[in-house]
């Protein structure tokens, strides 16, 4: 089921960063505009903690395309697979600003979720749904303090108004190695419509370029959500290592 934004899960999640590096863009100075893509495969894909893949492998790709003023706009997509759903991809639609505002780096958007294919049954609820998103950054030496707030006034399976709140950092370490934590909590009005209760999520990962610009990420992702509480007892929310392989182009 689709769960109820995080750099180290940030591939996974198709979220990208407020920067990237350089080397991993392409520049088209006549019109001013940034080009990223990112295809990425993991050994699942994790929305908030919960696999949006029933605990298989997943493959995406990520495109942001910014313009120098700082308005984006991009796509994320991937396969998918929800118990008692013909569901088998997702699109989400993104668009928004970034900028800096002293030393804070500045993310406010938006995201339009949606899984191209899905029939929707009689008298069940759409899967379709919208996100408000404002995130920030702030580099202190070797870390980066990063937070995100999300809102959507009529969640995933019709579950009303949902709020997203999750705070972290990443740490560089020796060997270009970047160490990530995150924790998140999410809100939601329907509960019962939904399947979950509110629930926590948090992970611990490290990251690092192994060759040719491939990115590989290695992470522990956990909610505190029981097998009973999670979707009439599935193993979505369980505990899991997970490891995603990107690159940027």
């Amino acid at each position: 089921m689709k769960s109820p934004l995080a750099s180290a899960a940030a591939l996974a999640l198709g979220i990208l960063p407020l920067s990237l590096p350089a080397a991993a863009q392409t520049t088209i100075e006549s019109a001013g505009l940034t080009v990223t893509a990112t295809p990425a495969i993991a050994s699942d894909y994790l929305f908030r903690g919960i696999s949006q893949t029933r605990n298989r492998p997943a493959a995406s790709l990520t495109l942001d395309v910014q313009h120098e003023t700082g308005l984006y706009a991009g796509a994320f997509a991937s396969n998918v697979t929800f118990p008692g759903s013909n569901a088998r991809q997702e699109l989400d639609l993104l668009a928004g600003y970034r900028f800096a505002l002293g030393p804070v780096n500045l993310d406010l958007g938006g995201v339009f979720y949606t899984y191209p294919g899905y029939d929707k049954p009689d008298g069940s609820y759409d899967y379709n749904y919208v996100e408000a998103v404002a995130k920030a950054s702030y580099t202190l030496d070797a870390v980066k303090f990063v937070g995100a707030l999300a809102y959507s006034p009529d969640f995933y399976f019709e579950a009303g108004s949902a709020i997203y709140l999750e705070g972290g950092a990443d740490v560089s370490l020796p060997l270009d190695v970047t160490l990530a934590g995150r924790y998140g909590y999410q809100w939601i009005d329907k509960n019962p419509r939904y399947g979950a209760p509110d629930y926590a999520n948090w992970s611990v990962a490290l990251s690092r370029e192994v060759v040719a610009g491939f990115a590989l990420t290695v992470g522990y992702y956990d909610t505190n959500l029981s097998k009973a509480e999670c979707f009439a007892g599935t193993k979505l929310c369980d505990a899991r290592a997970m490891v995603t392989l990107s690159r940027a182009f």
